[in-house]
């Protein structure tokens, strides 16, 4: 499972998570989402993002929030995988 960026960063896209990512996995969405996304095949699920985010917009795959789970096709959709 990997990790989801949510509804807080949209608008946001602060970017410390991209800094403590291992992997680089972490990737800015085309401008009319105006947010962040995590690859989930590239996603080791370290968690490092989660911590970084100023928003707390990162979840884990199965912990997203149910006002979000629209976010968890959107992240597989931006990542070319829908």
């Amino acid at each position: 499972m990997a990790h989801i960026i949510c509804e807080p960063c949209v608008g946001v896209k602060d970017k410390a998570c991209v800094e403590v990512c291992p992997v680089e996995c972490i990737y800015e969405a085309p401008a009319e989402y105006d947010m962040l996304y995590i690859h989930p095949e590239e996603c080791i699920d370290c968690g490092a993002c989660v911590p970084a985010c100023p928003v707390s917009a990162i979840f884990p795959e199965e912990d997203v929030p149910e006002q979000w789970k629209s976010y968890i096709d959107l992240n597989y959709k931006l990542a070319g995988l829908k």
